[in-house]
């Protein structure tokens, strides 16, 4: 498994080449939540039965479900930072916010009723966990008891919006019920801004 220090070289090694415009596509980096998300894997044994799930900041899931390094570079390098998909390593990313969250959970009753082996793991932000689809998915994973986690990053933002002050609520809405059961929740602070590096444009 990637430890911290290959998982920060990796973002770095990309956002330098990203200063350099040499990709030609958005960018989103993360730093401050390796040790979380070894932690989320190793104590999980998350291996190539399991299917994880990501969306637009995902170069870490995919080093962590072990796919080659090369690999994922050459798929940031062609523009593919915030789609990543390795098939063959039963891992699946997207960028358009919540579009997998029913898609897990679909995996999950198929695994569960097909009684094969594996489980499925599917990260997200803050800000995505407040969306409906995430509650209609978690709600349908704790009723069916689906073979199904989803892991929260806080980072208390969504792009630049402050996540607790737009739902005027200072915890998660499923702390404390009992859908928290499918629910992996971890704080982090990002150290890198949404998307790209900050310059020329701020998103």
């Amino acid at each position: 498994m990637p430890t911290k220090e290959d998982l920060q070289e990796f973002e770095k090694e990309i956002a330098d080449i990203f200063a350099t415009g040499a990709i030609h596509a958005p960018v989103h980096l993360r730093a401050g939540r390796e040790e979380q998300l070894i932690k989320i894997f190793a104590d999980n044994a998350i291996g190539p039965d399991d299917y994880v799930f990501g969306h637009w900041d995902s170069h870490e899931l995919a080093l962590l479900k072990g796919v080659p390094r090369d690999e994922v570079k050459q798929a940031v390098l062609d523009g593919k930072s915030i789609s990543l998909c390795f098939p063959e390593h039963k891992i699946f990313c997207s960028g358009i916010v919540g579009s997998l969250m029913g898609t897990a959970a679909g995996v999950a009753w198929g695994l569960k009723n097909q009684r094969k082996n594996g489980k499925v793991y599917i990260f997200c932000g803050d800000m995505s966990s407040e969306t409906g689809v995430f509650h209609e998915a978690v709600k349908y994973a704790v009723h069916f008891d689906l073979p199904v986690t989803y892991i929260v990053c806080d980072n208390g933002l969504s792009v630049m919006t402050d996540t607790r002050e737009t739902w005027g609520c200072p915890e998660p809405w499923f702390k404390d019920t009992k859908f928290a059961d499918k629910i992996i929740y971890f704080k982090y602070k990002n150290t890198y801004p949404h998307s790209g590096l900050g310059w020329k444009i701020k998103f």
